[in-house]
C-alpha cells in the first residue's frame, strides 16, 4: 500500500483563504480589521524567523500585525507590563509571546503566558482556555493540534467512532488533541514513556498521532495497515536535514495516509494562529 500524502501546504492554504474571507466580514460588517500582536524578547535567530512569518501571513490576510521586540535584558515586569498595555489597547485583538524566553526570565514563563487576557490568548495555552476546551466550550484553542484536526476535515477522513491514539502527553499537542478528538467522537488513548507495550496500543489506531519528540521513533511494525499517520515531530538530526517523529519512508508503505516531515502540520501551525486572530475578534465583539 502506498499512503497518500497530506502536504501541509495545501491545507494551509484553503485555512488561510477563509481566513482572509472572514477578515473581508469583519472590516465590512463592523469595521473591524483583527490585529495581533507578537512580542519578541531577545535575538533568538529561531524565534525570528517565526516572527517573520506570522508578520508576512498577517500581512497576506489582512490583518494588522505589530511586532513588539524587547531586548534579552528585559525584565519580568517589564514584560508583564507590555502584555497589560495589549490587553487595554483595543485594536490589538491576540497576544502571542514568542517562546523561548531568554535564560533571565525563562522560569517565569508560566506566569507571563497566564497574564495574557483569555480572550486575546490565540495560543490557547490559559488555563481559562484550557478548561473550556475540556468542557467542550467554545474557546482559543493551541493551532497545532487545531490545525491537525482541520487538516482531516478538509481531507475528508472520517474521525466520529474512530480508534485514535496519541504518543505524546504534553500541554501543546498531546493533551489537547485529546479534546479536540473526543470532540469529534474518536475513542482516544494517549500513550507516554510509561506506556507498556506501547506497539500494542499504537496498532489499534486508525488515527496515529505522533507527537512526542523522538526522531523516527514510530516505526511500520507499530501502525495498524490502512491507518492515517499524523506526525507532530520536528527533528533535527543535521545542520539541514530534519525528520518526523515517524520513520516515514517505511510507515507510508502501510498507511492509508501520512504527513511528511517537513511540509507537512507544521505548515499548519501558522495558517491556524491566522484563524485563532479571527475567531478571538468575532469573540470579544460577540459576533
Amino acid at each position: 500500500m502506498s499512503a497518500k500524502i497530506l502536504y501541509g501546504k495545501d491545507f494551509a492554504a484553503q485555512i488561510k483563504e477563509s481566513a482572509r474571507a472572514e477578515v473581508e466580514k469583519l472590516k465590512n460588517n463592523f469595521n473591524l480589521t483583527p490585529g495581533l500582536a507578537v512580542i519578541i524578547v531577545g535575538e533568538n535567530p529561531a524565534s525570528q524567523v517565526y516572527v517573520r512569518n506570522k508578520h508576512k501571513t498577517c500581512e497576506e490576510l489582512g490583518i494588522k500585525s505589530e511586532v513588539v521586540e524587547m531586548p534579552a535584558s528585559t525584565s519580568k515586569d517589564e514584560l508583564l507590563k507590555k502584555i497589560d498595555e495589549l490587553n487595554a489597547d483595543k485594536s490589538i485583538n491576540g497576544i502571542l509571546v514568542q517562546l523561548p524566553l531568554p535564560d533571565a526570565i525563562k522560569n517565569h514563563s508560566e506566569e507571563i503566558l497566564n497574564r495574557i487576557d483569555p480572550l486575546k490568548d490565540v495560543d490557547g495555552f490559559h488555563p481559562v482556555n484550557v478548561g473550556k476546551l475540556v468542557t467542550g466550550s467554545p474557546a482559543l484553542v493551541p493551532c497545532t493540534p487545531a490545525g491537525c484536526i482541520e487538516m482531516l476535515d478538509l481531507a475528508g477522513i472520517e474521525i466520529d467512532g474512530k480508534r485514535a491514539v496519541i504518543i505524546g502527553r504534553s500541554n501543546i499537542v498531546g493533551k489537547p488533541m485529546l479534546h479536540l478528538l473526543m470532540a469529534k467522537n474518536a475513542t482516544v488513548t494517549v500513550c507516554h514513556s510509561h506506556t507498556k507495550n506501547l506497539a500494542e496500543v499504537t496498532r489499534e489506531a486508525d488515527i496515529l498521532v505522533a507527537a512526542m519528540g523522538k526522531p523516527k521513533f514510530v516505526t511500520a511494525d507499530m501502525i495498524k495497515a490502512g491507518a492515517v499517520v499524523i506526525d507532530v515531530g520536528i527533528n533535527r538530526i543535521a545542520p539541514k536535514k530534519l525528520v518526523g517523529d515517524v520513520d516515514f519512508d517505511a510507515a507510508a508503505e502501510i498507511a492509508s495516509a501520512i504527513t511528511p516531515v517537513p511540509g507537512g502540520v507544521g505548515l499548519l501551525t501558522v495558517a491556524m494562529l491566522m484563524k485563532n486572530v479571527v475567531t478571538a475578534a468575532k469573540l470579544q465583539i460577540g459576533a
